[in-house]
């Protein structure tokens, strides 16, 4: 059973302000909510779930200390997010995580110029999971972390990347001798590029990286068009995967 101060609660979560006052956030879905609580990175306040998801993995929430609540289909429905919801919501307590300078200076790190579009954040962290990019770095006005479609865009990459916000000027001092290499309309084309392990710059989807981080750009790096038929440039996180892509096609085979 969920209470009606648990509901109104839950509820209150699906907005930023409350998420960040309570230091709260909701994962929502079986493969989401269950890899969150296998990972064991974030504490997870509650589960609240179907008689469904608790038959098939009770073992799973006693074993990991989970309290859970079995609730049923329309009381979910209450407090989702989702369009059809799936079977489980946790209510997750967030953990601030920092920067791993370690990672800076011995891999390829991403580091996103005011981001604002969560699926575009979400999509960019499962990117970055998917090519070995251990470390995401954001931007302060970039979209939050815990929005629930950025959550549902990663698909449970936040498990696995570290990602943090930090301010590039403040970053700037542990970049000393590391290659910045941003994403630009005319640049040199990446695939004649010699790329090295170092910290790529994924700009606005609007506007691109700007101006005061692109000063510090030592190369600039362009993904070409076939030609010219209009499109002015790629959506950010389309082409923050063909340049991962690139990057890990040369630093591996």
């Amino acid at each position: 059973m969920i209470s009606k101060n648990q509901i109104k609660h839950i509820q209150s979560l699906h907005s930023k302000k409350n998420r960040e006052e309570d230091g709260l956030f909701i994962v929502e879905g079986i493969k989401l909510v269950t890899e969150f609580i296998q990972h064991q990175k974030f504490e997870i306040a509650e589960v609240f779930a179907t008689s469904e998801y608790i038959e098939h993995y009770k073992t799973l929430l006693i074993n990991n200390h989970i309290p859970y609540s079995e609730i049923s289909t329309d009381e979910l429905k209450k407090i989702s997010l989702l369009i059809t919801p799936n079977q489980v919501l946790a209510v997750v307590k967030s953990s601030g995580q920092s920067l791993d300078s370690d990672l800076l200076k011995s891999a390829t790190s991403l580091y996103l110029d005011d981001i604002r579009d969560p699926g575009n954040l979400g999509t960019i962290i499962r990117i970055a999971d998917w090519f070995g990019i251990k470390q995401v770095i954001c931007s302060p006005t970039c979209t939050e972390l815990y929005n629930p479609k950025t959550l549902q865009a990663s698909m449970g990459a936040v498990l696995r990347v570290n990602v943090v916000s930090e301010a590039f000027e403040e970053l700037l001092p542990k970049l000393s001798g590391i290659p910045i290499y941003g994403a630009v309309l005319e640049g040199e084309p990446i695939y004649t590029s010699q790329l090295t392990k170092g910290m790529i710059v994924i700009g606005n989807e609007a506007n691109g990286i700007s101006k005061d981080v692109l000063k510090h750009i030592t190369h600039h790096i362009t993904i070409p068009a076939a030609n010219s038929n209009g499109s002015e440039s790629l959506n950010a996180a389309n082409a923050c995967a063909i340049i991962c892509s690139e990057f890990h096609r040369q630093l591996t085979y």
